[in-house]
């Protein structure tokens, strides 16, 4: 059994051991080594980070370039478009994307600001909606500050969940003790990481501030996860009452102060919840 990060995590589909094609785990553990902070690897690299020997991985690293989905140098190993099929093919046939696209963009066209969908993976959410607005900058220097789009606010993007309202609505949503075994597992493998001054890192400060976003039903966070960013988010529910997503709208401080951002979008951003449960 592959033992990386991208060992099935809980929750995950449970298949019997005779099902489970190890080689495919461990191909799978390759590709999702690469990321935002190691963006070009080695076998050794490759293999420390996918938790196998750095043989299975140099072959692994091979097999996918020459399939098409790395490229190299001879040493080192990339992302390739390819990669993209995936995501294209997922954005442009899963329901909740489609379903949340309209009003999305509604959003955005009503009060100009940035507003994006999120579901949790692990540690991280990835946004699989954004309004498909933009405005520039005027050159009136009178004029409103321009709209923010945070860094990295893209389709497709991972954000960690404990420095983003997003995250942080989604780990409100699982129960008191699988949120604390998540919060034991992601301590267990280093600290929660720091992204700006005012990023919470300290665990018992991270719990306490998902339980009062269980009271709460949204968050709002200020600069946690880039400096000049505000965000606000609510949780998107199924007829259920299962937390399936969550919707935020980015802003700066320039723009709208935190109390008026709560004051004045916090309301467009719950009824818009309430209007898409029925299409969830």
């Amino acid at each position: 059994m592959v033992t990386s990060r991208s060992t099935a995590k809980p929750g995950a589909f449970p298949i019997a051991k005779p099902d489970l094609i190890e080689g495919m785990a461990k191909g799978m553990a390759v590709l999702e080594s690469f990321d935002t902070q190691r963006q070009r690897l080695n076998a050794t690299l490759a293999a420390e980070r996918a938790g196998i020997t750095r043989a299975a991985a140099r072959r692994h690293l091979l097999t996918l370039t020459h399939l098409g989905y790395l490229e190299t140098d001879g040493s080192y190993f990339w992302l390739a478009p390819k990669v993209l099929r995936f995501s294209g093919s997922y954005l442009a046939t899963a329901r909740l994307p489609r379903a949340i696209q309209p009003t999305l963009n509604r959003l955005a066209a009503q009060v100009q600001e940035s507003f994006s969908v999120a579901v949790l993976d692990g540690d991280e959410v990835v946004i699989i909606g954004r309004s498909g607005f933009e405005w520039k900058s005027s050159a009136d220097p009178k004029a409103a500050p321009a709209r923010v789009l945070a860094y990295g606010l893209h389709l497709g993007a991972r954000l960690p969940a404990h420095a983003t309202s997003t995250g942080r609505v989604l780990l409100a949503a699982k129960s008191k003790s699988e949120f604390s075994a998540w919060l034991k597992a992601k301590t267990e493998h280093g600290s929660l990481a720091r992204l700006t001054l005012h990023t919470t890192t300290d665990p018992r400060k991270l719990k306490a501030l998902v339980e009062q976003v269980r009271l709460d039903d949204y968050c709002l966070a200020s600069e946690e996860h880039e400096l000049g960013v505000h965000a606000l988010a609510v949780p998107l529910r199924d007829m259920q009452g299962r937390t399936v997503a969550a919707l935020n709208v980015v802003s700066s401080p320039q723009r709208l102060r935190v109390d008026v951002m709560q004051k004045e979008l916090l309301p467009l951003l719950l009824d818009a919840a309430r209007e898409l449960r029925s299409l969830l």
